[in-house]
C-alpha cells in the first residue's frame, strides 16, 4: 500500500477537491543519496519503503516549485522483444517545450486512489494505451536528473512491460503518434527524446549519461 502515514497526512487536511494530490519524498530521505545523474539499475525494495516510511502527498502545484521535495514517478519502458515502443508528442498537446519531441517512457504522478506504486502503473497503462491485455511489470531501477528545474522535483521508479507480439496502440491519438521501433531507429532520433527517455535509452544502451532534449 501506499504509505499509511501518507494517507493518514492526506486525510488531515492536505486533501482539496481543486488541487491535484500527488506523492512525493524528502530529498534528505531518498535513498543513497541524489548526487548522480542517469538511471540506476538497483533494487527498489528501499525506495518504495521510504516512500511508505517518509512518503507523504501535496497538492502538484506546491510541489513542482520545491526541489527539496522529489515526487516520485512511475515511469515505464515498453518492450516488444528488442524492440521499444517509441512515441512522438504532436503539438497538441498542452507543454509546448514537449512538441515534437519523442519519449519511451510511460508514466505519471502517484495519487491517493491509486492504493500503491502498481496501482499507479496500471492507471497509467489503461489511460495511455491501448490493448486487450494488461503486462507484468518488471522493476530496473531508479532515474534521477537534477539538471533542470523538471527533473529537480521528481524521481522515477522505472519499470519494463513486454508486449509480447500483442497488439497495442495510443488512447490519445491526438497528442502522441506511436509504434514499435528498433534500438537503431530510436538511436537516429536520440537527440530529440525527452531528457527521461534520453537518459534510459543512454542506460539501455550501456552509454551512460549523455546530452538530451529539454523535456
Amino acid at each position: 500500500m501506499l504509505a499509511a502515514y501518507a494517507l493518514a497526512r492526506y486525510d488531515r487536511g492536505v486533501k482539496s477537491p481543486r488541487r491535484e494530490q500527488v506523492l512525493g519524498l524528502p530529498r534528505a530521505a531518498v535513498p543513497g543519496g541524489l548526487d548522480w545523474r542517469g538511471v540506476r539499475g538497483v533494487e527498489l525494495d528501499p525506495y518504495l519503503e521510504a516512500a511508505t516510511n517518509h512518503g507523504y502527498f501535496r497538492p502538484r502545484d506546491e510541489a513542482e516549485g520545491d526541489p527539496e521535495w522529489k515526487q516520485v514517478i512511475p515511469y515505464m519502458l515498453l518492450r516488444d522483444g528488442k524492440r521499444l515502443f517509441l512515441m512522438r508528442r504532436t503539438r497538441a498537446g498542452g507543454d509546448e517545450r514537449l512538441h515534437d519531441l519523442y519519449t519511451i517512457g510511460i508514466g505519471g504522478h502517484l495519487n491517493p486512489e491509486d492504493a500503491d506504486v502498481l496501482g499507479g502503473l496500471r492507471r497509467e497503462w489503461a489511460e495511455e494505451i491501448d490493448a486487450d491485455f494488461e503486462p507484468e511489470f518488471e522493476p530496473i531501477g531508479i532515474l534521477n536528473d537534477d539538471e533542470n528545474a523538471v527533473g529537480a522535483v521528481h524521481l522515477g521508479l522505472v519499470f519494463a512491460a513486454d508486449a509480447r507480439g500483442r497488439p497495442v496502440g495510443i488512447r490519445e491519438r491526438h497528442k502522441l503518434s506511436g509504434e514499435f521501433a528498433t534500438l537503431d531507429e530510436v538511436a537516429a532520433v536520440a537527440d530529440r527524446l525527452e531528457t527521461w527517455s534520453a537518459l534510459l535509452f543512454a542506460f539501455l544502451t550501456g552509454k551512460g549519461d549523455q546530452h538530451a532534449a529539454e523535456g
